[in-house]
């Protein structure tokens, strides 16, 4: 699917007809302004891949009915983002996966890249545990689509922070990203530069943290050892205004804010991607639950009493 971003533009037109007050002389004046604002800000065409996708009926279920996603052995399941194949940067070490970062940040050069497990979730749990190296900088993303965009006359792949909300997993101690962003809304379990996470309480670097995320039909939770330390809603009018408000600003970033505003697509459902930001990170553990209607308002009401 090919598809070319007006949303700011019409979002203006229609603002300007309001003000109007229906003067067709105004309302042509506002239809200009609002077609000039188009052309300045019109993002590129964009495409959302579609790639095969894991059966789910072929991984191992726990007693607490998690698909265990990582058995601690082998990449079943995994790939890189935009990839056939497992980068190599990507190893398994101690029954964890693990990033070997180079400490060049989002490099993401051809042996490395984030790394998604390839099935896309709708309303799901997803728990695991983390622990990130000295002045260390990493994510959790999900509802990730795989977009590329034309730059040039060629379509390119984009990061999948674009498309995904991201739970962050940083050294909040030792990473300046921590002292960046607003109120601590770039540090551990944050979700990324628009939500920070409340109380942190996030372990040190070489220490394993716990991690939840819940969505449920637009409800989002983010659990860190044990609490649940950030709540917010998918595809309200407080979603597009905390996107206005950060770095995926329909003016600052186009693309981004179109594909986060609609987050999950038109199914509402996409990737859990693990990131490669440069430095070494390890996780394991890694199992998700299906959410059915009743499971999914049984969590709600819980909303992760326990991590």
């Amino acid at each position: 699917m090919k598809k070319t971003i007006l949303f700011s533009a019409c979002a203006a037109l229609s603002l300007s007809m309001v003000a109007c007050g229906g003067n067709p002389n105004k309302a042509k004046n506002a239809e200009a302004a609002a077609e000039t604002k188009a052309e300045a800000k019109a993002a590129p065409v964009y495409n959302v891949i579609d790639k095969p996708q894991v059966d789910l009926a072929t991984l191992p279920v726990d007693k607490e009915g998690y698909y265990v996603i990582f058995d601690g052995k082998t990449f079943n399941g995994w790939r890189g983002y935009g990839k056939d194949n497992v980068p190599a940067k990507w190893t398994i070490e101690d029954g964890a996966i693990k990033f070997n970062g180079t400490g060049g940040g989002e490099a993401q050069k051809a042996d490395g890249g984030d790394l998604i497990f390839a099935h896309k979730f709708k309303n799901f749990e997803l728990e695991l545990e983390w622990k990130i190296s000295k002045g260390g900088n990493s994510g959790i993303l999900y509802l990730a689509q795989e977009v590329e965009a034309e730059k040039n006359g060629q379509m390119k792949l984009q990061p999948i922070y674009i498309s995904s909300p991201e739970y962050q997993v940083l050294d909040n101690e030792n990473h300046p990203d921590a002292q960046l962003g607003v109120d601590g809304n770039r540090k551990s379990a944050s979700l990324y530069d628009m939500i920070p996470a409340v109380p942190q309480n996030a372990k040190p670097f070489g220490e394993w943290n716990k991690a939840k995320i819940m969505v449920y039909k637009g409800t989002v939770v983010h659990g860190q050892n044990g609490q649940n330390v950030v709540e917010y809603h998918l595809w309200t009018p407080q979603w597009t205004e905390m996107l206005e408000n950060s770095k995926f600003s329909s003016q600052k970033w186009p693309l981004a804010f179109e594909l986060l505003n609609n987050c999950g697509g038109e199914n509402h459902e996409g990737y859990i991607g693990l990131q490669d930001h440069g430095d070494d990170v390890w996780f394991r553990n890694s199992r998700v639950k299906v959410l059915d209607q009743t499971a999914g308002r049984a969590m709600k009401r819980k909303l992760f009493t326990a991590v």
